[in-house]
């Protein structure tokens, strides 16, 4: 099941339904990033050195998506690079729809 973010395929997903974390990796991850980032609503974004996502950690995924309808990600504007922001479409704000998530949370339903 893949889910899409900010134009990344993430194939390799797992969702912890005790803890409600997503977790999120590309096929380009290898377990560490050299920018890991907190947005502010508390996810841990992982991007490589060209400024592409490459791994996602969504805490209280299923309760945001109840809460308002979509997930929010929120990246430090000041902690990113022109580079950075660049590859994620030119915002720092991304939106995610309970649609584009529902592959991978309904893995552990």
């Amino acid at each position: 099941m893949n889910v899409a973010i900010a134009g990344t395929e993430f194939p390799r997903t797992h969702y912890d339904s005790r803890g409600d974390v997503l977790y999120l990796n590309s096929e380009a991850w290898q377990g560490r990033s050299t920018n890991p980032l907190v947005s502010d609503e508390g996810h841990g974004v992982e991007l490589d050195e060209s400024g592409r996502l490459i791994a996602m950690t969504i805490v209280g995924a299923r309760w945001w998506l109840e809460r308002d309808g979509e997930l929010r990600i929120t990246l430090p504007a000041e902690q990113l690079t022109p580079r950075e922001l660049a590859a994620l479409g030119g915002s720092c704000a991304l939106r995610v729809s309970e649609a584009e998530l529902a592959p991978a949370l309904k893995s552990a339903a």
